[in-house]
């Protein structure tokens, strides 16, 4: 390409790798590279990570996905990040919390698929609070307060040593800008901010047992939420840039929630947000769709103002096993291992590969459903 054609790169954090690619300014995808991340299970529900792994992760990508393009550093116009709604826990040096007492401080992330807050996300919802309308009447273990709670009563040093809880997207700009701007994304859809009235509810923060977040002006979780696009700072420190092989001062966006920037992706097609519904599928999943009016369904989270699409309203549904629930289907087949050196031997992930096989045996994709006629999977 022409080194001087002006880029720009998409950073992808999922629940498994680390994800780069480098586009030019009329879509198209010159180059792209995956890098695994470590994810530790421990007991009771509880799912961990590293910022500084997944760091490491995104600096390495988005390296090689420059190298492979040929497209010189000084052409990226911009750095946009999205990551799961998993939730960062960093020292007042900017350093890791462990945030369970057995793990090492580099496991400073609670997973976004943790359910270690479970009964505290069930006493959160026995106040009734009005804040929780906004979220489908319940809170869900899944979202940033009841872990938090979760924190102070397991875990009160750390909770109580934290400079900043970040949802993973805005950990990711704060780390190369220095910028402590949050995404109206992840905040509305995972913290309760109330988007349509700009603000924190400190009433709902004192109900539930986290009156010290209210009482520092919610220093630690975000006193400055702007839309997702929005520039960070003065775009990437000087420290960042070297990591990452690109020019101190790259403007980087304020990002989303993974499934969100999917949803964005997804919504923007012929017909617009408001006649196309969104459904992102990743080791989870999520259906999505945008209205002008606020729409209220039990069970069904929001509705979250401006969260997606600017100036309009979103409901939205989850399934936290998704992905993951067919890596597990394949997993207990006695053919498992033998697939995945095959998978392994042509470049593709197992279910790609999988999927490739089974079209092969049918005229059209939609046919591939009869080869399976007669078997019911629960």
């Amino acid at each position: 390409m022409n080194s001087l054609q002006k880029t720009v790169i998409g950073v992808d954090v999922g629940s498994g790798s680390v994800r780069a690619g480098i586009f030019d300014l009329s879509g198209t995808l010159l180059s792209h590279v995956t890098q695994k991340i470590t994810t530790t299970h421990r007991s009771g529900s509880r799912v961990e990570q590293s910022s500084q792994e997944i760091w490491q992760a995104v600096c390495h990508c988005i390296r090689e996905a420059l190298r492979q393009s040929g497209a010189a550093p000084e052409s990226v116009a911009g750095i946009g990040f999205d990551a799961t709604c998993s939730l960062v826990v960093l020292d007042k040096n900017g350093a890791p919390l462990p945030v369970s007492a057995e793990g090492d401080a580099a496991q400073n992330i609670i997973v976004w698929m943790d359910h270690r807050a479970t009964e505290q996300a069930e006493r959160i919802n026995a106040s009734q609070h009005p804040v929780l309308n906004y979220v489908g009447g319940k809170i869900s273990p899944e979202m940033e307060t009841p872990k938090i709670l979760w924190l102070k009563e397991n875990r009160r040093e750390v909770y109580e040593n934290a400079w900043q809880f970040f949802d993973l997207a805005d950990f990711l700009t704060w780390r190369a800008t220095g910028d402590l701007a949050r995404s109206i994304c992840t905040v509305t859809c995972k913290w309760t901010w109330l988007a349509h009235e700009n603000r924190w509810d400190p009433d709902y923060f004192r109900t539930i047992g986290l009156a010290e977040l209210a009482d520092d002006e919610f220093a630690r979780i975000g006193q400055r939420i702007v839309p997702p696009g929005t520039p960070c700072g003065d775009g990437l420190t000087a420290q960042a840039a070297q990591e990452m092989g690109l020019p101190a001062g790259t403007p980087v966006a304020v990002g989303l929630i993974d499934a969100h920037a999917g949803g964005i992706g997804t919504v923007g097609v012929e017909g617009g947000a408001l006649n196309n519904m969104a459904y992102v599928f990743g080791t989870s999943s999520c259906t999505m769709t945008s209205t002008n009016d606020p729409v209220f369904v039990p069970g069904i989270w929001g509705p979250y103002y401006s969260a997606m699409v600017p100036g309009l309203w979103l409901v939205e549904g989850g399934q936290s096993a998704a992905g993951a629930a067919i890596d597990q289907l394949l997993a207990f087949h006695p053919a498992a291992e033998d697939a995945r050196k095959l998978a392994q031997e042509a470049g593709l992930p197992l279910p790609v590969y999988l999927a490739d096989r089974v079209s092969e045996k049918a005229p059209q994709a939609s046919d591939a459903v009869t080869l399976a006629a007669g078997i019911h999977v629960v």
